[in-house]
C-alpha cells in the first residue's frame, strides 16, 4: 500500500462496504478494518468482504479498535492521510440490553482512532455520528445548528460523545474532523437489524412485522449510494475552523477549531406504512402487521436539514423511496436466491 491509502473502519459493515467500493471505483487505495463480530450474521459481512477483496487496491485488516496497543502500532505503520471511521456498535434497541458493548466499541475504540490520527499526521478524520443524537428534540427538520444535549438512548449518548471527543482533538491538536449524522440508511447489502431488512424478511417468510407507535413513524430513509457519495466528496474537504464562530453564541455545528458536523439524510421523511406497502408490492405478498406501542429510546419522526451539506459539496441525496426500495428488493432476492 502506498502512503496515500484511505483507512475505512467498519469496512465489512453496511456503509463501510459501500464507501470502500466507491473509493476503489475512483482509483483510491483502501485499507479496510473490521473485527467481523456476530452482532448480526457474520456471513453477510464476509460476503461483503469477498466483493472488496476482488479489488487489487483493497487490503483487509481484522482488528479490534478497542485493542489499544495493536491499533497504536497499526496507525504508526500506515500513517493514513485520510481516515473514515464507520466502525461502531450500532442499534438503539440493543443498547438497552448490552450497554457495555457501546462503551467498548464507541468510546474506547474511538479514543484509539483519535490517538492514531493525532500521532501519525492524519490530514482528515471523518467519523460516523447518528440522527439519534437529536434525542428528545421535536423541532423538525433536525438542524446541525440546534443543541443536542438530550439523548434518549446510550447509543445516541455514545455518538454525541464521539462528536465532543473529536472536537477536543481538533481544538488541542488541530486534527481536522468531520462528523456525519446518518439518517436511516438503507439499500443493497443492508443491515439485518434495520427496518427495511426486517420487513423484507418477514414479508417473504410470512411472519408478522412489528410496527411500533402503531405504525405512526416517519423516517428520513436515505439510500446508501447517496450516503457514500456524500462521504467520498467530503473526504477531500478537510474540516476548517469557522472564522465567524463566536464563543459568545456558539454554533453547535462548527467551531474555531477545524471541526464540522453534517446531517447525511434524504430531507424527505417517509411514513413507515408507505415503505411497508412498497415492500409488499416488490415481494408480491401482504405483510401481517402487529401494531405495538412506542419503544423506549425511539423517536416518532426523523427529518434532516441538509442545507449545509448542499452548500459545501454541491450535493444532496436524491434517490426516491420507490427507486431505493426497488433496488434493495432486487438485491435481497438475488442474495437469497428467491
Amino acid at each position: 500500500m502506498s502512503e496515500h491509502a484511505v483507512l475505512v473502519t467498519g469496512a465489512a459493515g453496511f456503509i463501510g462496504f459501500h464507501v470502500a467500493q466507491r473509493l476503489l471505483s475512483k482509483g483510491r487505495e483502501v485499507v479496510g478494518l473490521d473485527i467481523v463480530n456476530n452482532y448480526y450474521d457474520p456471513m453477510l459481512k464476509e460476503a461483503r468482504l469477498e466483493v472488496l477483496k476482488r479489488h487489487p487496491n483493497f487490503t483487509f485488516a481484522k482488528l479490534d479498535l478497542a485493542d489499544r496497543a495493536t491499533i497504536k502500532s497499526f496507525f504508526a505503520q500506515h500513517r493514513f492521510p485520510v481516515v473514515i471511521h464507520l466502525a461502531a456498535q450500532a442499534g438503539v434497541r440493543y443498547s438497552l440490553e448490552n450497554p457495555h458493548a457501546y462503551i467498548d466499541a464507541n468510546i474506547e475504540g474511538f479514543i484509539n482512532v483519535l490517538e492514531g490520527c493525532r500521532h501519525n499526521d492524519c490530514k482528515h478524520l471523518l467519523f460516523a455520528s447518528s440522527s439519534s443524537v437529536y434525542g428528545a428534540n421535536t423541532k423538525l427538520p433536525f438542524s446541525v445548528h440546534d443543541n443536542v444535549d438530550h439523548p434518549i438512548s446510550l447509543y445516541a449518548a455514545s455518538k454525541k460523545a464521539n462528536e465532543l471527543m473529536a472536537h477536543t482533538y481538533s481544538h488541542l491538536y488541530r486534527l481536522p474532523a468531520t462528523g456525519l449524522r446518518f439518517f436511516t440508511v438503507y439499500g443493497p447489502w443492508g443491515r439485518p437489524d434495520m427496518a427495511m431488512f426486517i420487513f423484507a424478511k418477514a414479508i417473504v417468510e410470512g411472519a408478522p412485522i412489528r410496527l411500533f407507535n402503531y405504525g405512526n413513524m416517519r423516517r428520513d430513509f436515505t439510500f446508501v449510494d447517496d450516503v457514500s457519495e456524500a462521504i467520498v466528496r467530503l473526504a477531500d474537504r478537510p474540516a476548517q475552523g469557522n472564522p465567524g464562530w463566536s464563543s459568545d453564541k456558539p454554533d453547535p455545528s462548527s467551531s474555531a477549531a477545524p471541526w464540522k458536523i453534517y446531517n447525511i439524510g434524504n430531507n424527505n421523511p417517509e411514513q413507515l406504512m408507505h415503505v411497508v406497502s412498497l415492500l409488499e408490492k416488490e415481494f408480491g405478498r401482504t405483510a401481517t402487521k402487529e401494531m405495538l406501542p412506542m419503544q423506549p429510546g425511539d423517536v416518532p419522526a426523523t427529518y434532516a436539514d441538509v442545507e449545509d451539506l448542499a452548500r459545501d459539496i454541491g450535493f444532496r441525496p436524491a434517490t426516491t423511496i420507490e427507486d431505493g426500495v426497488a433496488r434493495f428488493a432486487k438485491w435481497y432476492r438475488d442474495y437469497h436466491n428467491l
